[in-house]
């Protein structure tokens, strides 16, 4: 299975499934490892992938960093599941940043008794939020319509 694998290039890596072939790429310094980690995200367990995913979330450049919060998200979109070190990871970057995305797919695909407390606190903020802004647009909304009613009304 190695020989389809293209450090070079970066060919074939969001198929790799060798999590010792990654680590040794870590060693190596390879420039595709975003990608490598993405195959690790789709085709191995949250256990075995989520260690090297954590590391490229700490060695990428910011340039690269984002496709390791990518693969976060997969897990999670995936699997139902973090490891705590996904989530710690996560938190610390915090939403509003790469982690949007992979924190987003952790609130809508990991079951909600899951979650540790902040990612909790976080889910029932979104949600809170979700519902105020919708109750905003429908009495904009009625709000609108009253006005163009009224205006009809006069003409």
């Amino acid at each position: 299975m190695a020989s389809e694998w293209d450090w070079e290039s970066g060919e074939g890596l969001s198929g790799i499934d060798d999590p010792t072939a990654v680590d040794a790429a870590f060693e190596r310094g390879e420039e595709h490892l975003g990608s490598a980690v993405i195959g690790l995200a789709f085709r191995c367990p949250p256990e075995v992938a989520s260690p090297r995913i954590v590391r490229a979330m700490r060695v990428l450049d910011p340039t690269r960093r984002e496709l390791a919060f990518t693969a976060a998200g997969i897990v999670a979109r995936l699997h139902g599941e973090l490891t705590p070190e996904l989530y710690a990871a996560l938190r610390a970057e915090g939403p509003g940043g790469f982690a949007e995305n992979a924190i987003n797919d952790t609130l809508y695909f990991v079951p909600f008794r899951q979650l540790p407390p902040w990612f909790k606190r976080r889910k029932v903020l979104t949600k809170v939020r979700d519902q105020v802004e919708g109750w905003w647009l429908r009495s904009v909304e009625a709000v609108g319509d009253a006005w163009r009613a009224l205006r009809r009304r006069r003409s």
